[in-house]
């Protein structure tokens, strides 16, 4: 093995490694309705670990608006970060409301 192969294979970069990571990081789950929302959990695998992330969405005038949110969060295993990524949304939502799909849609 090269240095710089070893290098891309210790820090995730380069190549057919990374752009797999991309295709396939996010891992959709089923919808839960909250509160009129609807909470995707979609965690993306980084290494080891996956990173809190997911999307809210909600129809509006029959127009549905999607919101997507990422956190710096990390776990170790991929249903503790489904889990959070779902309480996390369920706290986005409360916290904001409506309001959170007034910013920039998907």
């Amino acid at each position: 093995m090269s240095i710089g192969k070893m290098f891309k294979s210790l820090f995730g970069g380069g190549g057919d490694d990374n752009s797999n990571a991309t295709a396939g990081a996010e891992q959709l789950q089923d919808p839960e309705e909250y509160k009129g929302f609807t909470i995707v959990a979609a965690p993306i695998k980084e290494g080891s670990q996956y990173r809190t992330a997911g999307y809210i969405s909600r129809e509006v005038d029959g127009v549905e608006k999607k919101s997507r949110f990422i956190r710096a969060d990390n776990s170790p295993d991929k249903s503790q970060a489904i889990a959070h990524s779902q309480g996390k949304a369920r706290q986005i939502i409360d916290e904001q409301g409506e309001k959170l799909l007034d910013r920039e849609h998907l």
